[in-house]
């Protein structure tokens, strides 16, 4: 990867950076995202947009790509670094960039100074790297999504961190101290020393291994365990004192596979100190030597943790912390009763709209009844009418048709239905003027045609100016047609 050149940051504007941010915003919803939306939502002109564009490619803090669908622009590690730092700098955390003092997996290292030139950590997350893709295996930063940006997934990584070194510091453990951070940028205080695996010496032996082993099982009390403590993970101070770093994959006490993760970072100290140091001891901890004391896990909603822990706190909590179950009891007891007050006037609601659905009915089978009972004489006089209008019907229908046989029959069975029925006295209830489908129903399958309307339209609409990627590739096509015609002995 080499050092991170940030010799192009003072030399960017204002809205250089409000480009960048554009295209960050642009990538919530977009794999690509277009020159027009970019600057629509800089809110600048189309042209000076293209022009910054374009310089920003060149010095690689955006990259153009061809989709499938549409081209656009991404946003590149450089520039979201470019924007991590721009932000940090005017919050005066950092003043000064120095060397890359480390790489790994998943981030870099950096050596900053803040405006009294005081040595500062930054450590820039980088997921995505080919040595380490499994992150949906390996951590649970997808959560319920199904894909994501690898920028969006190092600015997850590095909110963790800073929670959990924050947390953690304040409990008293030897890690480095928080100061900032922005996006997938965390600043932290330098230590003065170097990683384990570089320390071929050691003065006392058994109390190194002694001390490690007990932040183990500490770490375990306080409800995580760190999932990979080894000797990269752990920087041995100038007078001999371990620093614990990366934090990331730190999970819960109570995760599925929580004794796995436990036993194999007891396992690492103890390869480590055989392999190096020669050092083999038979006292380590186990996952049932943890008593739980406090719930980091809760605090920073760690990887595991499940949300009823009932079954420990008859071990661990104290009187003070029974009065909270209590308290979270009556919390209950109140929401029931809320819930409870709540069905009780749906209840009500649901009885009223069935007395007036009730009354509705009601004044229906009253205008039904009045149908029932008109005199004998107007019953006549509208058959009388009926039969003449099916008369007129027979003869435009004799004088179209072709067929007469099949019009006399049509006919006279339309004379026998309208005698059965105008003869029946029951079926003059049936006609009625009410209403039998409700109008909310009516709304709504009005406006779920409307919404198929629209998708329909949505999708046959295409992209048009720069981004129209589809039209260049069926041009790509013709031509191509065109140029192998003589090969398939067409002319």
């Amino acid at each position: 990867m080499g050092k991170l050149d940030v010799k192009m940051l003072r030399y960017l504007t204002s809205e250089d950076f409000r480009v960048l941010t554009a295209i960050e915003m642009g990538m919530k919803n977009h794999e690509l995202v277009p020159a027009l939306l970019a600057a629509q939502i800089a809110n600048l002109r189309y042209g000076g947009v293209h022009k910054l564009l374009k310089e920003m490619c060149k010095h690689r803090l955006l990259s153009y790509e061809r989709g499938k669908r549409y081209d656009g622009y991404r946003l590149t590690n450089t520039g979201y670094d470019y924007l991590a730092l721009k932000v940090l700098t005017q919050r005066g955390t950092i003043c000064s960039f120095g060397n890359q003092i480390g790489v790994g997996k998943e981030s870099n290292i950096y050596v900053v100074a803040n405006e009294d030139e005081t040595p500062l950590c930054l450590k820039l997350h980088r997921l995505g790297r080919t040595c380490f893709r499994n992150i949906k295996g390996k951590r649970d930063y997808l959560q319920h999504r199904h894909s994501a940006s690898w920028l969006y997934l190092s600015r997850i990584a590095a909110t963790r961190e800073f929670a959990y070194m924050k947390a953690l510091l304040d409990r008293g453990f030897p890690v480095p101290k928080p100061i900032d951070f922005n996006r997938h940028c965390v600043v932290m205080e330098l230590v003065e020393g170097g990683p384990l695996c570089n320390v071929n010496e050691v003065n006392n032996v058994e109390a190194l291994y002694d001390e490690l082993m007990d932040l183990i099982v500490r770490l375990g009390n306080h409800g995580v365990i760190h999932g990979d403590f080894n000797e990269f993970n752990i920087m041995i101070k100038n007078d001999g004192k371990p620093v614990i770093i990366d934090f990331p994959q730190m999970v819960s006490t109570e995760h599925e596979n929580a004794e796995a993760y436990f036993q194999r970072d007891v396992n690492c100290i103890r390869d480590f100190f055989k392999r190096r140091f020669g050092y083999e001891s038979e006292l380590y901890p186990t996952f049932q030597d943890i008593t739980r004391e406090d719930c980091i896990d809760n605090e920073v909603r760690a990887s595991g943790f499940a949300k009823q822990v009932e079954k420990e706190i008859d071990i661990f909590l104290t009187d003070l912390d029974i009065e909270y179950t209590e308290e979270k009891d009556n919390e209950n007891i109140e929401t029931n009763e809320k819930d409870e007050k709540e069905t009780y006037e749906d209840c009500v609601d649901e009885v009223e709209n069935l007395q007036s659905q009730f009354n509705d009915l009601q004044f229906q089978n009253q205008i039904s009844k009045k149908d029932f009972d008109l005199p004998t004489q107007e019953m006549v006089l509208n058959n009388e009418r009926l039969n003449n209008d099916i008369a007129t019907d027979e003869k435009v229908i004799t004088n179209e048709t072709h067929n007469s046989g099949e019009s006399c029959s049509f006919s006279s069975n339309m004379k026998e239905e309208s005698t059965h029925v105008y003869n029946d006295t029951q079926s003059i209830r049936s006609i009625s003027t009410a209403a039998t489908i409700a109008p909310d129903v009516i709304k709504k399958r009005t406006k779920l045609a409307l919404d198929k309307r629209e998708k329909i339209q949505a999708k046959k609409t295409l992209v048009k100016g720069e981004a129209s990627a589809v039209t260049r590739i069926r041009r790509d096509n013709r031509a191509t047609i065109k140029e192998s015609t003589g090969i398939w002995g067409w002319e």
